[in-house]
């Protein structure tokens, strides 16, 4: 194998559909040395996420077929001058190499998916949307950054420059935070200052330049939405199935995540509807509507795997007659893309210091735990799997209400 895919691969990708992955070209007349440096823009930023290189094909048609070009040096220097002429930024990790597909000589350009995007293109960051090239939208962007930020500095643990200490509720880290975190043995020992131990926990920068990070605001903030406007969950109770029918309950749950789930909570428990059978045998049955359990799972699974940074959309809530949908802004994130969303085992974390602070206040059990445990409540209550659509900026979740 050479960088990256076997003859027979290539063969394979030259054979079907042009896709995000592929693209074809006939010759560098034309607009073709314009269009190529796009395309290795394009696949160096793999929107998609496919985490495999993308591959351009010159010296045939769109329908794959040999146009007849010859596969000369200096063609593949003029290829191989994309990567060192600058104009892509930062320059793209590619190959140039003549291969022997179904017989005939053909040039072959792999791109591999860069670690740093977004990739430009004399200023403009190009995106492949199945077979087509574009422009990146502000969107695009924004995921192409959140993309690079895996691999660096979580945004939850960055700080909030005009946040100050008095943002803060420290007596709720002192009173219930750290109990909860650190053993009694340790924490009496400890003689580390207030700032020492909020730095420890990552809710400030350091205990040198105590400036809120953004998990701190979000767990321990008196007013978080004023520096995260976007940061609250959303209720709304519809009388009826439909979209536009009249609303009975609405409710902006705002405060630090804590406050918001349990006013979560509360709207849940009040609206959940129990039924009593005492007509179908001996002992009388009751079902309600939803388990609570589940609700709550998927509830603050959304907030927190949910996007804070360049968003003021909320967690959506929406209860329904016959069913509760859940959205949250922000999709897969990491390890986990839309293919293996929810499987057991898969879990990654865009907000891991906003997760460790949930798990600290009693908000999660474990990591990882909170679709298959909703999936196994509702499965236990007889009622259908959550439904999931999930694409690049929005994770939606369906629950259907039991059928009595």
């Amino acid at each position: 194998m050479t960088n990256g895919y076997t003859d027979r691969e290539l063969e394979s990708l030259l054979a079907d559909l042009e896709s995000d992955l592929v693209e074809r070209k006939e010759s560098l007349k034309g607009d073709s040395p314009r269009r190529i440096p796009e395309v290795v823009c394009a696949l160096a930023n793999d929107l998609p996420d496919h985490r495999r290189p993308g591959v351009v094909f010159l010296g045939v048609t769109d329908a794959g077929s040999p146009s007849g070009l010859t596969i000369s040096d200096d063609l593949l220097l003029q290829l191989a001058d994309i990567k060192a002429d600058g104009n892509i930024v930062p320059p793209p990790s590619m190959t140039v190499e003549k291969r022997i597909l179904f017989g005939v000589a053909i040039a072959v350009v792999t791109v591999r998916p860069s670690d740093a995007p977004p990739v430009r293109y004399r200023g403009r960051t190009w995106v492949r949307v199945g077979p087509r090239r574009g422009v990146a939208t502000a969107q695009d962007e924004r995921i192409l950054s959140e993309k690079r930020r895996h691999r660096d500095r979580h945004f939850d643990a960055r700080a909030l420059p005009d946040a100050d200490l008095d943002d803060l509720r420290v007596g709720l880290f002192q009173d219930e935070y750290l109990p909860a975190a650190v053993d009694p043995e340790t924490l009496a020992a400890n003689d580390r200052t207030t700032e020492e131990r909020l730095a420890a926990a990552k809710m400030i920068v350091s205990a040198g330049d105590p400036v809120p990070t953004v998990a701190g605001i979000l767990a321990l903030g008196r007013h978080p939405q004023d520096y995260l406007p976007g940061a609250y969950a959303q209720f709304l109770r519809v009388a009826g199935t439909e979209w536009g029918d009249d609303v009975l309950d609405e409710t902006r749950c705002v405060g630090p995540i804590t406050n918001q789930i349990r006013r979560l909570d509360d709207k849940l428990v009040a609206h959940n509807r129990t039924s009593v059978d005492f007509k179908s045998g001996t002992r009388e049955t009751r079902r309600s509507s939803y388990p609570l359990l589940a609700l709550q799972q998927l509830v603050r699974n959304a907030i927190m795997h949910r996007n804070y940074e360049g968003t003021n959309a909320p967690v959506h809530v929406y209860w329904f007659d016959d069913r509760v949908e859940i959205a949250n802004p922000g999709g897969p994130f990491g390890d986990v893309n839309p293919d293996n969303f929810g499987q057991p085992g898969v879990v990654d974390y865009r907000n891991p210091t906003v997760a460790e602070a949930m798990r600290v206040f009693g908000l999660v059990q474990r990591y990882g735990f909170g679709i298959p445990a909703a999936r196994q409540a509702l499965r236990t209550n007889g009622q259908a799997p959550p439904e999931f659509r999930v694409d690049a900026n929005r994770v939606h979740c369906t629950v259907w209400a039991h059928r009595r």
